[in-house]
């Protein structure tokens, strides 16, 4: 029972940054999944994996980890690039490959 602390990434259909300062802990899978034959439903008897508890610093998350003997794994958030870009880049006349209909 090996508890995951991460910082979530920002879907492709966010636009802004909000709910993406918290710190999540979640447990990983201690079984794998298994098919139900009559109906082929995807089924686990694993119940940590249904948790999933939010903090607001990362050193939440692992003080609650080192309080309840919960072995962790805490994955460092990464950055955002932004890359600076504007319209008129579009025709510029020094492009690398020619912007054509």
């Amino acid at each position: 029972m090996v508890a995951r602390i991460y910082r979530p990434a920002k879907t492709a259909m966010q636009s802004g940054k909000a709910k993406l300062q918290r710190w999540v802990l979640d447990f990983e899978p201690e079984q794998a999944k298994s098919v139900e034959p009559l109906m082929g439903y995807t089924s686990s008897s694993d119940m940590k994996q249904q948790v999933r508890m939010y903090f607001d610093t990362q050193e939440e998350a692992v003080a609650y980890a080192k309080r309840n003997g919960v072995p962790y794994r805490v994955e460092k958030a990464k950055e955002r690039k932004v890359r600076g870009a504007a319209y008129a880049d579009n025709f510029k006349f020094n492009r690398a490959a020619p912007w054509t209909h």
